[in-house]
C-alpha cells in the first residue's frame, strides 16, 4: 500500500461571478521514503495541491469537486476536523513559501515549536521546549536561540526554525512548498542539503513544489510536471531528464541556461499560461504549443503510460498508442 494516494483530484475556486479551475482531475502515488517533485509555472496547481492534502483549503471559496486523498489507505477527505487536526502537524507537516509570514512575530520560535510538540505529544510544557531546543540543534542553530523572537533571525535561519517546526513530530510526510525560493543561492544550498540529510535521516516521504529543475534533480526520486492543473508529463529522474516527451517539459528545460552549450538567446516557452477561469479546449497546452494540431484545439488528450512508468497526456503519442496495441 503506498503511503499517499491521489485519485482523480479536482478542486474549484467558487466565485460569484467565475469559478477557477485549480486542480483538474489529477492522480499520483508516494510510496514511504520516496521524494516527488511538483513543478510547473506559477498558477499550476502546485500549492492547492498540497493544502488539499493537508485540507487548509479555506472553503469558500474552494471546493474538492471529485477524487479522494488517501493516506495510509483511508480517505483524508472523508475524516472529521477533529480526525484530521491529529494527523494535521504530526504525520503530515508543511513547510510554506514565505519563512516571513509563517512565524508569529511576538511569540518566541521555541516557544513556537514546543507548541506543535505540546499539541501531539501531551508533554508537559517544560518538556516540550527542550524537545524543541533539540529539533533547533537539528536544523544547525544554537538552542540558547530558542528564546529569541523572529526578527532576530536572518531569512534563512527563518526557513531553519520553520523547517524544525515542521519536523518536530517526525512526520511521515512533508510537503515542502517552494521552501528556498526566498533564499539567495548559498543559503538556498545549505537549506536543501539539510533537507535531504534530514529526510535520510526521519525516512519521511516528500512532496517538493519547485519552479527549479536543478533542485528536483538533487532531490526528488520521481517528477510530475504541472500545467493548468493537469499533470502532463510524470516518471521517475531518468524518465524527465533524459527521455523528455511532454512539448511543455522540453520548453522548461529549453529556458534553462546550460554550461555545456553555445547559444545566443534562450528558448522560451512563448505566451502566458490560461486563465484557470476560461481553459481552453482540449489540451490545455494547445495555444502555446508549436507542434499543437487542429486535434489538439478539440479532443482532451490521454494520459499514455509510453514506458513503464512514465506517462504523457499528449495527442502526438495517440498514434504510437495505437501502434503498440
Amino acid at each position: 500500500m503506498s503511503l499517499l494516494e491521489i485519485n482523480n483530484l479536482e478542486v474549484q475556486y467558487v466565485m460569484t461571478d467565475e469559478t477557477i479551475h485549480a486542480v483538474n482531475n489529477i492522480s499520483f502515488s508516494l510510496e514511504k521514503g520516496e521524494c516527488l517533485g511538483l513543478v510547473g509555472e506559477t498558477g499550476a496547481g502546485k500549492t492547492t495541491t498540497a493544502l488539499s492534502i493537508l485540507r487548509l483549503l479555506a472553503s469558500p471559496p474552494a471546493k474538492t469537486v471529485n477524487g479522494e486523498i488517501l493516506y495510509k489507505g483511508q480517505d483524508i477527505l472523508k475524516l472529521r476536523e477533529k480526525e484530521m487536526r491529529e494527523i494535521r502537524g504530526d504525520e503530515i507537516t508543511m513547510i510554506f513559501q514565505d519563512p516571513m509570514t509563517s512565524l508569529n512575530p511576538v511569540k518566541r520560535v521555541g516557544d513556537q515549536i514546543a507548541e506543535v510538540i505540546m499539541q501531539h505529544r501531551h508533554c508537559s510544557k517544560t518538556e516540550a521546549f527542550r524537545l524543541a531546543c533539540d529539533m533547533l540543534n537539528q536544523v544547525g542553530i544554537r538552542d540558547e536561540r530558542a528564546t529569541e523572537f523572529p526578527h532576530q533571525f536572518s531569512g534563512g535561519m527563518k526557513q531553519r526554525v520553520v523547517i524544525a517546526m515542521a519536523l518536530a513530530c517526525q512526520p511521515n510526510l512533508l510537503l515542502a512548498d517552494e521552501p528556498t525560493t526566498a533564499l539567495d543561492v548559498t543559503i538556498q544550498a545549505q537549506v536543501v542539503e539539510m533537507m535531504i540529510a534530514l529526510r535520510k535521516q526521519y525516512q519521511m516521504s516528500m512532496i517538493f513544489i519547485t519552479h527549479d529543475l536543478g533542485l528536483v534533480a538533487d532531490i526528488c526520486d520521481k517528477v510530475a510536471i504541472m500545467y493548468a492543473g493537469e499533470i502532463v508529463e510524470y516518471g521517475n529522474l531518468e524518465d524527465i531528464y533524459l527521455r523528455t516527451s511532454h512539448p511543455y517539459t522540453v520548453g522548461l528545460f529549453g529556458s534553462i541556461p546550460s554550461l555545456s552549450k553555445d547559444v545566443d538567446r534562450l528558448s522560451p516557452i512563448q505566451g502566458l499560461p490560461p486563465n484557470p477561469a476560461k481553459l481552453p479546449t482540449g489540451c490545455k497546452f494547445h495555444t502555446r504549443c508549436e507542434r499543437a494540431s487542429e486535434k489538439c484545439s478539440c479532443d482532451e488528450p490521454l494520459f499514455h503510460e509510453i514506458e513503464p512508468g512514465h506517462f504523457v497526456r499528449c495527442h502526438l503519442f495517440d498514434q504510437e498508442e495505437h501502434d503498440d496495441g
